[in-house]
């Protein structure tokens, strides 16, 4: 306790310096912890999505079988733009359980309306939709009851006569589920996300905070060097050391959890792209307050009791200046360990067997790129040891003596500089391999997307306004023939594409035979036709020309159209194609879709779902082949990619200002003794610049050659059709280059005009 006292006194008193090293530890401690807390906090944000939308899920049972007084539910979800829309109408039962859904304090009545706060605005804004909700507003859903801030979801009560005929009507038990129905995030994605978040964040953080414990290591070793000379115990010298790297990030960790609250807070109200959170859902536990508050000042003690271990031992060769004993080679075995874990992978993407993430393979992966990038860091002081020991003895420059020498009586000064710079290049050549993986997984095997809107339900000019929106590509318009509802077989019916060659040519994947302006046969060589519909058959069309309504007697013709559609496809049914002209000039068909056409990018297909949503937000819009939750998940998936990727710029920047700042103090002394001797501010610079360019020149070169075979690796165990991203090295190598001008200029402050003497004077 007496050298903890000791350590203590010792940084109140020990000068203007100490103190902006102790405060630079705090404050990059409290930059690591508040990222540390925001990685932790991301699964408990999910699952309080998750539990929210499990617990009011309704228990169902068959209708059919339930008596006159149960309590019958329908729920249906349909797109409002690219968002789900969520109607649950309850037909309250005489008897059974009524105990109402999460988030309401009674089941609604005929003719009331609970609507969460989103939805209660976005009426205001849009009151087409009120033409979904039948009733009155009679209040919202509360927190308890919603997934996120920003939901569409309403529970609309009604009588068991609207809904009894409804297939989907079923007999309320009770709500509650184990699971959520449509989690916000696939758990077969969830390891990825993972992964990236564990190489992105968690490796570039303890890195990070290890740095901000180790600032000042050449004064620091000094000073308890002095102390013990003057007696201080082996152990005590280590115990003061860690008192000061302990209370720092003690400090740093409660200020961290204090700026994750205020962020937390921020974040919960405006939101993320895709992702809304209540603040009690990122509210810290108290095991995410305890590994923070725990596990950085431990860190910081075993780092401060490492760091002394050479005053402690030796503290006359500390004082004297005695030439340092070369860097250790341990940290190599890390990096050839890890290195030989992913290249083993890599190569079986040669094989016609490639690994894959089962089992141990997806641990033993993990495992290679931890040691990669820990092997990284270990390495890079002996090697620039290496480095500069052999430049400094072959080299007449005495720009390049003088920085080689130090460097090689210092080297991990140099890299606590470079660390995080090095790191930041190998977490972005992981992050492409995670972001390419994400893309094979989330792209649609159709390169076009197809949307399907009933035409009765859009009108002229919003047809109009829909061929406009940005995004969409080609339209369409369907028609189906019409049949007798009175017939006692089921009749055959034809659907008519009334389109152009041009329009037909963008909706297809391949059409061969079409004359413009001419009525024409759609064949399909890849499925089978119907009998029924052939050449000299004829179908009736019901069309609508104002309140008139005009029938229209269509005979299929024997010229075809061989096409192919893509699959699925709105229009892959349609067994003639017929053009606009043939139509008369204000004759609507009575029954058929308007058919819109875009990429399937996801980006483009949630733009052209919002546009829609803008145009006509109370019709129903079918985007074939697409599951609007899907959707949100490929959203919810971007956004928490991107967040890891800036929290790891964010500690990679962060540890290379904070090591500038301090390198900056530490090396004033230095300065200003070269100086005095007659060196010029221009050499001095060259020096400070060089000390840092060629380690870093080192670092990066490793960083990109193993982050490569890092990315390799989990792109082959992936399964992906990508293994090899060479398109890739460009962006790094330009990433590279920008590293290396960010880290020449934070030498410049190095050196300045002004000239203190009493920084040496005991020397």
């Amino acid at each position: 306790m007496r050298e903890l006292l000791l350590g203590l006194r010792l940084l109140s008193g020990a000068g203007r310096g100490n103190r902006v090293r102790f405060f630079l530890m705090a404050a990059g401690s409290s930059l690591g912890v508040c990222c540390l807390a925001l990685v932790l906090t991301i699964p408990a944000i999910l699952d309080a999505h998750d539990g929210r939308a499990a617990a009011r899920e309704p228990r169902t049972t068959s209708a059919r079988h339930a008596g006159p007084g149960a309590t019958l539910v329908l729920e249906r979800t349909d797109p409002h733009g690219s968002s789900p829309f969520t109607r649950v109408f309850i037909a309250a039962g005489s008897h059974g359980d009524r105990t109402p859904p999460p988030g309401l304090g009674e089941l609604p009545g005929p003719g009331q309306l609970f609507v969460s706060p989103r939805l209660h605005v976005l009426l205001r804004s849009e009151p087409a939709l009120k033409g979904l909700l039948p009733g009155r507003e009679k209040g919202l859903i509360g927190p308890a009851g919603l997934a996120d801030p920003d939901e569409l979801y309403a529970y609309v009560g009604t009588t068991r006569s609207r809904i009894t005929g409804d297939p989907d009507t079923a007999a309320l038990k009770s709500f509650g589920y184990p699971y959520a129905p449509v989690p916000v995030v696939d758990p077969s994605t969830l390891t990825n996300l993972r992964f990236a978040l564990a190489t992105l964040v968690l490796l570039p953080l303890a890195v990070f905070l290890s740095v901000c414990a180790r600032l000042s290591a050449a004064s620091r070793t000094r000073r308890l060097a002095s102390l013990r000379l003057l007696g201080l115990s082996t152990r005590g010298t280590q115990r003061v050391n860690a008192a000061e790297t302990v209370a720092a990030a003690l400090l740093g960790s409660l200020v961290g959890l204090g700026e994750y609250w205020i962020l937390n807070q921020v974040m919960s109200r405006s939101g993320l792209p895709a992702l809304r959170w209540y603040p009690a859902d990122g509210a810290l536990s108290w095991t995410t307050v305890a590994l923070c508050l725990l596990g950085c000042p431990a860190l910081a003690w075993f780092t401060g009791r490492a760091s002394a271990r050479k005053a402690a031992a030796d503290p006359l060769a500390v004082r004297r200046t005695a030439v340092p004993k070369p860097p250790r080679r341990w940290g190599g075995l890390l990096l050839v360990t890890g290195l030989g874990v992913v290249t083993g992978y890599c190569a079986t993407g040669l094989t016609s067997h490639p690994a894959t993430s089962d089992g141990v393979n997806g641990l033993l992966v993990v495992a290679g790129v931890l040691l990669t990038g820990a092997g990284l860091v270990l390495t890079l002081p002996w090697l620039s040891y290496l480095l500069a020991r052999k430049v400094a003895g072959t080299t007449q420059s005495l720009t390049l003596n003088l920085a080689m020498r130090r460097t090689e009586v210092e080297p991990g000064s140099t890299m606590r500089v470079v660390t995080g710079l090095v790191l930041l290049v190998f977490a972005a050549s992981l992050a492409q391999g995670v972001l390419i993986e994400f893309e094979e997984v989330s792209r649609p095997s159709n390169p076009v997307q197809d949307y399907s809107l009933p035409l009765s339900a859009v009108t002229g000019q919003e047809q109009s306004r829909l061929t406009g929106l940005p995004g969409v590509r080609a339209h369409a318009v369907t028609m189906d023939s019409w049949t007798d509802p009175r017939a006692s077989d089921v009749p055959t019916q034809a659907t008519a594409l009334i389109a152009t060659c041009a329009q037909l040519s963008r909706l297809v994947e391949r059409a061969d035979g079409c004359e413009e302006g001419r009525v024409m046969r759609l064949v399909d060589p890849n499925s089978a036709a119907d009998p029924d519909i052939r050449p000299g058959a004829a179908f009736p069309f019901h069309l609508r020309e104002g309140r008139r309504q005009v029938s229209l007697k269509l005979t299929i013709p024997a010229a075809t159209v061989v096409f192919r559609p893509y699959d699925p496809s709105a229009v892959g049914g349609a067994s003639v194609i017929l053009p606009p002209s043939a139509l008369p000039a204000r004759a609507r068909p009575q029954s058929g879709a308007f058919v819109l056409d875009s990429t399937s990018d996801p980006g483009t297909v949630r733009s052209v779902l919002d546009g829609i949503g803008a145009v006509a937000p109370t019709v129903a819009v079918e985007p074939v082949g697409v599951n609007v939750d899907s959707l949100q998940q490929i959203a919810v998936i971007e956004t928490l990619l991107v967040l890891g990727m800036i929290m790891g710029m964010v500690i990679g920047v962060g540890a290379f200002l904070v090591s500038v700042t301090d390198r900056a103090v530490e090396r004033r002394a230095q300065i200003t003794a070269i100086t005095l001797i007659g060196a010029r501010t221009r050499t001095l610079r060259a020096v400070q610049s060089t000390q840092v360019v060629l380690p870093l020149t080192i670092g990066l070169v490793l960083a990109l050659v193993s982050g490569k075979l890092a990315e390799s690796g989990y792109l082959v165990t992936g399964g992906g059709a990508v293994r090899w991203d060479f398109a890739g090295i460009p962006l790094l190598a330009c990433a590279a280059l920008g590293v290396v001008v960010a880290a020449t200029l934070g030498t410049l402050p190095l050196v300045g005009r002004r000239i203190d003497p009493e920084l040496i004077r005991r020397d």
